[in-house]
């Protein structure tokens, strides 16, 4: 296991005490978490936390999942805040890791209808952990996994996992690499990269819970939110597309001009009432390549995080199933009913299912690759 980076810009922030003992933090949305108190092991795997950043942006990062456990970037007061949700153990996020917090999320990111698929004339049987339909790879996705930490930097980490053949039903053993850069201007840049053996389908993506007020927070509802997006894919009742691509345009799904997440989440529309809010792919207004697509805004600490993708869509989810009897999160906090929101650039959910949506198909001899940035500043 390669030795964990410490570094003195991160002294006061994120790093333990074992890094400098009396480090001291910067602001009120800033905890730090002792390697004794988050270290752990996993089905027989050492679990650790590992450390980038630089003056305006600070990582923590856990091979559990390939998951971000802290995200500091600085707010309108120059203060580093905290913009995502986790807990301060690792055994916190096994226990409840179907709630996803901060992890890569597949093989098959967001849902998969009656958790099956056809490929090449043989169907595939998924695991059920969302209904009758798969969610974010079923209950053994990679999400549920310990990565392997290859190479670490001050300014970048990359982890990596081998999903054996028929893992959580799904053909070919991939490859998979997630790349953690911070950049000097704000950014986190997440680059991923896979292979495989077998023809395959394959959706990896960061499934962070944001809130620019800071974790802990209560409500999302105040941020101002924008995605570049003329339509979204229509839902049933289990929240899986039925190939339809609906017109935002006179609906509470127009985000194409800035405007509150509050403003219209709670108008009379059928597909707001389905997910009990927002929890929709967006069809991204874009050629290929990386392009800005998104942006949101917290008026509270004027952080605003721009959202780059290569990317087709991007699902906002709205924290619609959080709940403040739920889970307590860092340092004890509540994480109630919309606290949160995930803004999850992908493939369209049941892509497999859907010959109209663009494809996730992997074959062998190709190479999977996406790449998304959050790009954090001050508003004035």
């Amino acid at each position: 296991m390669m030795k964990r980076f410490c570094s003195a810009l991160l002294l006061g922030t994120i790093l333990a005490s074992s890094c400098q003992q009396g480090a001291k933090n910067t602001s009120e949305n800033t905890t730090q978490t002792e390697p004794h108190v988050f270290d752990t092991t996993i089905d027989g795997k050492e679990v650790k936390l590992y450390h980038i950043g630089n003056e305006n942006v600070q990582v923590a990062v856990t091979n559990y999942g390939a998951r971000l456990v802290r995200l500091l970037v600085k707010n309108k007061e120059g203060k580093s805040t905290d913009v995502i949700l986790g807990y301060d153990q690792a055994a916190a996020f096994k226990e409840h890791a179907d709630n996803f917090y901060g992890a890569v999320v597949g093989r098959y990111g967001n849902r998969i209808g009656d958790a099956t698929f056809t490929l090449n004339g043989e169907t595939y049987n998924l695991e059920k952990n969302d209904g009758k339909n798969s969610l974010h790879g079923g209950t053994n996705g990679v999400y549920n996994k310990v990565w392997t930490v290859e190479n670490q930097s001050d300014s970048t980490i990359t982890l990596a996992y081998i999903s054996p053949d028929g893992e959580a039903g799904y053909p070919g053993e991939v490859k998979m690499k997630v790349t953690y850069s911070v950049g000097k201007d704000g950014d986190l840049e997440i680059d991923y990269h896979a292979d495989t053996n077998k023809e395959t389908v394959l959706n990896l993506t960061s499934h962070a819970y944001f809130n620019l007020n800071g974790e802990g927070d209560s409500t999302i509802l105040d941020h101002v939110l924008q995605i570049n997006a003329d339509q979204v894919t229509e839902v049933n009742e289990t929240l899986i597309p039925t190939g339809k691509q609906l017109p935002v345009a006179g609906t509470a799904f127009d985000f194409r001009k800035p405007k509150t997440i509050g403003a219209d989440i709670e108008q009379q529309d059928r597909q707001l009432e389905l997910g009990k809010g927002y929890d929709h792919n967006f069809v991204l207004n874009k050629a290929a390549g990386l392009q800005e697509v998104a942006s949101v805004y917290a008026p509270k600490t004027g952080i605003e995080m721009k959202i780059l993708t290569t990317e087709p869509g991007l699902q906002f989810y709205s924290g619609n199933f959080m709940d403040a009897n739920g889970p307590r999160g860092k340092q004890g906090k509540a994480y109630p009913f919309r606290a949160a929101i995930c803004l999850e650039t992908q493939h369209f959910p049941d892509g497999p299912n859907q010959p109209s949506f663009p494809s996730t198909v992997l074959k062998p001899g190709e190479t999977y690759t996406s790449k998304t940035i959050y790009r954090f500043a001050v508003k004035p």
